[in-house]
């Protein structure tokens, strides 16, 4: 979000629409609710500012990079962007039909993020691979299958971790997790084999993220 921009929350007056929600507040007030379009009223705000917590620098611990390998949803990939920034990720390797910030929608769920993340792109996932491990980074991939292990069970790595997340319907290219040292996965309780990408590649990064804890 822009700095400056504040929210506030309105209330419609229609008693049969009664809708409460939240808008920036602008040089032009909003009169009218945008479902019924019945006068509107201020019922609170602006929303208080909550700084975000810094921690130690020196306890980020390991350094990690992504590799996203296909991910074919801009909002995926934009939320990844978000997330990468929030859990001080080093860069996101873009590879294939993995859609990059030229594109404008992508915006819309990186909320800026995609501007402070570093980030390149790669038609070749399989290659990018290789050269990065050719240069001492440890490739770990999300991904189900026998050879997976429970993301929990996940060591401390000393060197830079390059998390692999693959496309939302094939998973990571079988050339890419062949040269992969370590393959995880996040078990499930449903009837559902996998969470969706973005969700997975959040819960994967600040699991990594704690690891550094102390060290």
């Amino acid at each position: 979000m822009d700095e400056g921009i504040r929210h506030r929350i309105y209330q419609c007056t229609n008693q049969d629409c009664g809708l409460r929600f939240p808008a920036c507040v602008r040089e032009t007030p909003l009169t009218a609710c945008p479902r019924c379009r019945s006068a509107i009223f201020t019922a609170a705000g602006p929303y208080a500012e909550h700084p975000a917590l810094r921690p130690d620098s020196a306890r980020q611990r390991p350094e990690i990079e992504a590799l996203l390998d296909n991910v074919r949803s801009l909002f995926n990939v934009g939320s990844m962007f978000r997330t990468a920034d929030g859990a001080g990720l080093r860069h996101l390797h873009l590879c294939g039909i993995t859609p990059t910030p030229d594109n404008p929608r992508l915006h819309k769920t990186a909320l800026g993020a995609q501007e402070v993340v570093a980030w390149s792109h790669h038609p070749d996932g399989l290659k990018l691979a290789e050269n990065l491990r050719s240069h001492g980074r440890r490739l770990w991939a999300l991904e189900g299958g026998p050879l997976s292990e429970p993301l929990s069970l996940a060591p401390l790595a000393e060197e830079p971790i390059v998390l692999v997340i693959g496309n939302e319907v094939c998973g990571v290219d079988p050339g890419i997790l062949e040269l992969c040292e370590r393959i995880f996965c996040i078990p499930m309780q449903g009837r559902k084999t996998s969470l969706n990408a973005a969700v997975a590649f959040g819960i994967a990064v600040y699991t990594l993220r704690s690891l550094g804890k102390g060290a």
